[in-house]
């Protein structure tokens, strides 16, 4: 919406003026600020130093809310946030328009400047950069004032804030557009200078934006790619009530996955109940699941309701699913294609309404064509698969994981541990990890309360990490293979420490350089491994 105001001034304005100039919101001082900003432009060319200038007399003379400084790249029709107050640098990230796109993009398809009296009346505010999501109110007033080089349009500066005082709006609309045509040589300058930066610029928040939109689970921890397709299907599937089976070694964290699901769905808000299957005797499991009447068996003195019940509105997660035995299979099966079951020692049918989610290290597949697990259940179950990678294929994540623990393990144990050693991190990155992550987890928790320095050291490590295959050293099992490994390790830390240089580090190991030198040949170590650049 393009406005155009005009008010006629009268004694009483100039009263209200004068009033203003001892409330700070007059405008009877601005000369010397546009003096300011045209020195600093004629004397350095430096853009960032007049933005910067700019900025900060709107938030502290004008008592802006916000302020927005946007370039706009031609050759892409985009345009982004260069400068801004009053933005978070993720908001800031998300203010990227095409070209007649909200207020800002119809300021810079058109040329005019946009003054929307109060946000709220504007179908035009996109709140794009999702600042107004905190409660901010509503009724200020935005307006975007196009930076103008002859008819080409460069960017513009916005500027937000509440006006109770119309001729002030009116006042700071005028400020604002000569202070865009003050600084319009230099924005042209910039632009002609910098373009590809600024589309580098403009390329990397639209990419940072992208990756903030990316859904990841809060309690999972792991960036490697096949993390990112389990975080895909986990988007995918939450917003839905489909049935979901979580394949995967044991350890690789699908309860995890079952919280994630759960938490990131519709019906979040309610229970979530886990049951493992294996865990107890089968004379057991029935009443555990579906729970039991009055007087059905000896001991049963209440009624009791299963995990089934305690589940309706919400989620269970039944893990281990394919340890049941066929006959508990059956009455799952039922509950699966129905949603309705009878307590033990009851006739009255029970209805539910809620999300399964199994989770299973067998193979079920083989099961079924051994039989010892239905065909028709599994197909039941096996409506939205996820397969969890093992440990082994998510190199990456190791050390991720690794310092996630080290963190936890420090706080919970009350010991302060910084960091783990080069030695230590070869060997976690090169072993196989057959438990997967519940073992990583279970080495470092043993590696913290070993420590002793603050450091977790190759040498407090499980021997199974330690064997030559895993660190490329053959250092055996015996007392005199321990005292070469520590021995190693400290060489290393050395060197690492002394960015290669043996001297020093021979100093700090209490070892002539020659003795030094001849260590690390014994260990096939060489000073140029270490050198950062």
């Amino acid at each position: 919406m393009h406005m155009d105001y005009t008010f006629s001034v009268d004694l009483d304005d100039f009263v209200e003026d004068f009033t203003h100039c001892f409330t700070g919101e007059c405008r009877v001082n601005v000369l010397p600020i546009l003096f300011q900003i045209s020195q600093t432009i004629s004397e350095t060319e430096d853009l960032a130093a007049s933005l910067a200038l700019i900025l900060t007399v709107m938030r502290q003379r004008l008592k802006m809310a916000r302020g927005v400084v946007t370039l706009y790249d031609r050759s892409s029709e985009s345009i982004f946030i260069h400068d801004s107050f009053g933005l978070s640098n993720e908001q800031k990230a998300r203010g990227i328009y095409s070209l007649g796109e909200g207020i800002t993009g119809k300021a810079v398809e058109t040329g005019k400047t946009i003054i929307v009296p109060h946000l709220k009346d504007s179908p035009n505010f996109l709140n794009r950069t999702l600042a107004h999501g905190d409660g901010t109110p509503m009724n200020a007033s935005f307006f975007c004032v196009p930076i103008l080089h002859g008819k080409k349009v460069l960017g513009t500066l916005g500027a937000e804030r509440v006006y109770m005082n119309r001729r002030l709006l009116k006042q700071d609309v005028e400020l604002l557009a000569t202070i865009a045509g003050i600084i319009a040589p230099a924005v042209e300058l910039y632009l002609m200078e910098n373009i590809e930066k600024v589309r580098l610029e403009a390329e990397n928040r639209r990419l940072h934006n992208a990756l903030k939109k990316r859904f990841k689970p809060s309690n999972i921890i792991g960036t490697s790619k096949p993390m990112q397709e389990v975080y895909a299907l986990i988007h995918k599937v939450a917003a839905t009530k489909a049935t979901v089976l979580i394949l995967g070694e044991s350890g690789v964290g699908k309860e995890l996955v079952a919280n994630a699901i759960h938490y990131n769905s519709p019906t979040a808000e309610g229970p979530f109940i886990k049951f493992n299957c294996a865990a107890l005797p089968e004379s057991i499991v029935e009443s555990e699941l579906f729970g039991h009447e009055r007087g059905s068996f000896t001991g049963a003195t209440a009624m009791r309701k299963g995990r089934f019940e305690l589940a309706d509105g919400g989620t269970i997660f039944l893990d281990e699913v394919g340890e049941l035995s066929l006959s508990m299979q059956a009455k799952f099966l039922r509950v699966l294609q129905e949603k309705t079951f009878e307590r033990v020692g009851g006739a009255r049918p029970v209805k539910v309404d809620l999300r399964i989610i199994a989770a299973t290290n067998r193979d079920l597949t083989d099961m079924v064509a051994k039989g010892s697990f239905r065909e028709d259940l599994f197909y039941r179950l096996n409506v939205f698969p996820i397969t969890i990678p093992p440990l082994r294929d998510r190199d990456s994540d190791v050390i991720l994981l690794a310092d996630h623990f080290v963190a936890h393990y420090s706080r919970e144990i009350g010991k302060e541990v910084v960091r783990i050693s080069t030695p230590a991190l070869t060997m976690l990155m090169a072993y196989h990890w057959p438990g997967n992550v519940r073992e990583l987890e279970n080495v470092i928790e043993r590696s913290v309360i070993l420590s002793e320095d603050g450091v977790i050291h190759g040498y407090t490590l499980p021997p199974s990490l330690q064997t030559g295959a895993e660190t490329g050293t053959s250092f055996g099992c015996g007392l005199d293979a321990k005292i070469q490994a520590v021995e190693y390790e400290m060489i290393v830390e050395a060197l690492k420490t002394h960015n290669g240089n043996t001297t020093e580090a021979a100093k700090d190991l209490g070892l002539t350089r020659r003795t030094l030198g001849l260590r690390m040949e014994k260990y096939k170590l060489t000073y140029k491994t270490f050198r950062k650049g």
